[in-house]
């Protein structure tokens, strides 16, 4: 599990494209000796086996199917990435709970800098817009946020000058044209999916639908 409180960003050094999965060597700020393989981290917000350490740099197997439902077979060497080391028995849950299992891919539509805020708003595809409310949380890359606001085809968020230096929302604000139509990934919030399904069910057991 994860807390959606981003740790910092990372660097993909290489990407070697085997038969079925690729592997990421990624550069992290700091040491990294400490953690093990076998463990979880975060990339973007999918969650990732570490297979090999050597000092800042760890290395993962990414799955095909990782690849085909989030924006990890998008990145490039060179490219930046959120990480977060998975969660300890103590820590603080400054966001919200993450398991790191990605639901589907939004789109960035507009983004609005002002000096102290920036509003980013994302379009998301038609099946996941029911579980995302007003003030409600998401993981979008990795990072718990609020919803802001809804639009009719998706909603937008309100970063802080923080967020945005320690994420890759920056790189995001920063873009000079929003049609570039970058993409991120998104975890709808656990407990809010399994209350709109559950409502569902029982909508439909009462309507004799099923």
């Amino acid at each position: 599990m994860f807390t959606g409180i981003v740790q910092g960003k990372a660097r993909i050094r290489s990407i070697e494209k085997l038969e079925g999965l690729w592997r990421l060597q990624v550069v992290f700020p700091s040491d990294q000796s400490a953690t093990s393989c076998g463990a979880s981290v975060a990339v973007n917000g999918a969650c990732l086996t570490v297979t090999a350490i050597n000092s800042a740099e760890l290395a993962f197997d990414v799955m095909q199917e990782t690849l085909r439902i989030t924006t990890l077979g998008q990145l490039n060497e060179g490219d930046w990435v959120n990480f977060e080391h998975a969660a300890r028995i103590g820590d603080e849950i400054g966001g919200h709970l993450l398991s790191g299992h990605v639901h589907g891919v939004a789109t960035v539509a507009a983004v609005t800098n002002t000096p102290n805020n920036t509003n980013i708003a994302f379009t998301v595809p038609e099946p996941l817009r029911a579980y995302i409310f007003h003030k409600g949380y998401i993981g979008v890359n990795g990072a718990s946020l609020t919803v802001g606001h809804l639009t009719p085809d998706g909603f937008s968020v309100d970063l802080i000058p923080e967020t945005l230096r320690m994420t890759t929302f920056g790189e995001l604000a920063d873009a000079a044209d929003a049609s570039q139509r970058a993409e991120v990934n998104l975890e709808i919030d656990s407990q809010t999916q399994v209350i709109v399904d559950t409502v569902e069910r029982i909508l439909r057991q009462k309507a004799g639908l099923g």
